[in-house]
């Protein structure tokens, strides 16, 4: 079984879309095997994004990820990695497939509602920042 990790960000929170969100997933066959409501810090926010900090965008992304809680999620399963970013859909929800996450919830390319890792080693890294592996139920 692949893990991966993902976040329902701010913007799905404050709207009311967790159950929402989680719904898609166990449709799918995808087994939660971590969750909890967190509010990112401004360094926890920094750290996870460091890939980005050299873009013009890092400043608002870490002020939009540290504005309101967020839900964290280990997901499980078969090709999960995959199969998860196809459920969230493209980064830009305008370019996002009819029926996925963030074509049908994203407000915007910045508040686009959900992140997901794009890769086993960056799922490995994601899952440590944020859980323990006594956390991770399955």
């Amino acid at each position: 079984m692949e893990r991966t990790f993902s976040i329902i960000k701010p913007d799905g929170v404050r709207r009311n879309l967790i159950g929402k969100i989680l719904a898609r997933f166990e449709e799918k066959g995808i087994t939660l095997a971590a969750l909890r409501m967190h509010w990112l810090s401004r360094r926890e926010a920094e750290v996870f994004y460091a890939a980005h900090k050299q873009r013009p965008f890092f400043g608002e992304l870490v002020e939009m990820m540290t504005a309101g809680p967020v839900v964290l999620l280990v997901l499980e399963g078969e090709d999960v990695i995959r199969r998860n970013r196809d459920i969230m859909g493209a980064t830009n929800p305008k370019d996002a497939a009819a029926g996925t996450i963030r074509k049908d919830f994203a407000i915007s390319i910045g508040e686009n509602t959900v992140h997901g890792s794009d890769s086993p080693e960056a799922a490995r890294v994601e899952i440590a920042q944020f859980f323990s592996t006594s956390q991770i139920v399955t």
